[in-house]
């Protein structure tokens, strides 16, 4: 018989390292959502040339533009909170640390801003 899940204090909650974990994991999530879009519009290459161009314009509106950076922002996040925990299970250090928390949430937010640059210049 397995045993009752244990509850997680609101006082944990609370704490940064909960933060990254929801990150990660929201992020993760809204990522693995995205690939069926990707692949559906990867597979109308596959009918042919105009049916490509049709999806590619359809790719050209200010809505799809802000997705594309939501969906840059979501891959640096995701990165930034994995390679965090990479780093404190095979380091030589214990425990979590903020700044690898603010490290990443800082890297994200350059990579959004600079995706942003090139996306609208």
């Amino acid at each position: 018989m397995s045993q009752p899940r244990p509850r997680v204090s609101m006082a944990a909650r609370r704490h940064p390292i909960y933060a990254a974990f929801v990150v990660h994991r929201v992020s993760g999530l809204a990522l693995a959502l995205f690939l069926p879009l990707h692949f559906t519009l990867l597979a109308t290459a596959l009918g042919g040339a105009g049916a490509l161009d049709a999806a590619l314009k359809w790719t050209d509106r200010p809505l799809v533009h802000v997705a594309e950076w939501g969906l840059v922002v979501l891959l640096s996040l995701h990165l930034a909170a994995g390679l965090r925990l990479l780093l404190i299970e095979f380091g030589d250090w214990a425990g979590p640390r903020k700044n690898w928390i603010a490290g990443g949430c800082g890297f994200a937010l350059a990579t959004g801003l600079a995706y942003a640059l090139l996306l609208w210049h």
